[in-house]
């Protein structure tokens, strides 16, 4: 006597296990996606680290100090490293970062006469973040690239870390000493 179709169970478990694996794949793709979004902004956040690390060397750079001329133009990022016009050795950054979107060199921003002002990434993928930038990078928001994202040294900025340049001892009298 043959098989019923209707009631034969063969192919069944077949059937569930592919139904299983396009849910697994399905699953798989949403947390491949989330993964993305995850360290598209850890980059994102790195390009904001380091463009403010070259934004401050740069204000470092261009800053008077005291006793001495003006500085001159800074015409290559290298400098940066240690100031080839000084005897003493002056760092203003510890190493040349690169663009953590690209990998690659940062586009410097020059100024007429003025040599280089600024750093901004080579990437033309469009920004995740577009508001809430730290104090100082307000001018970020709402670009459509990534290279819009300019870190510019501007005449009477302040350094963005929390620690200002050592400026050296200060002498206050304490209360009830003579001086």
């Amino acid at each position: 006597m043959a098989a019923n179709p209707l009631r034969s169970s063969s192919g069944f478990t077949y059937l569930m296990a592919l139904i299983v694996v396009v849910i697994m794949g399905i699953m798989l793709a949403a947390a491949g996606q989330s993964w993305k979004t995850v360290m598209d902004r850890e980059r994102e956040e790195e390009l904001l680290f380091r463009g403010m690390q070259y934004r401050d060397a740069i204000t470092r750079w261009y800053k008077p100090r005291p006793g001495e001329r003006p500085p001159p133009p800074l015409n290559d990022l290298k400098d940066l490293l240690r100031d080839p016009n000084t005897i003493a050795t002056i760092r203003y950054l510890r190493t040349l970062y690169n663009d953590p979107l690209t990998g690659e060199d940062w586009v410097p921003i020059k100024a007429p006469g003025k040599g280089i002002i600024g750093v901004a990434s080579s990437s033309e993928q469009k920004p995740i973040k577009q508001a809430n930038f730290p104090k100082g990078l307000e001018k970020l928001e709402e670009k459509d690239k990534y290279s819009e994202w300019q870190f510019v040294f501007e005449e009477g900025t302040t350094l963005s870390g929390q620690e200002q340049p050592f400026q050296g001892p200060t002498r206050q009298p304490v209360q009830g000493s003579v001086p």
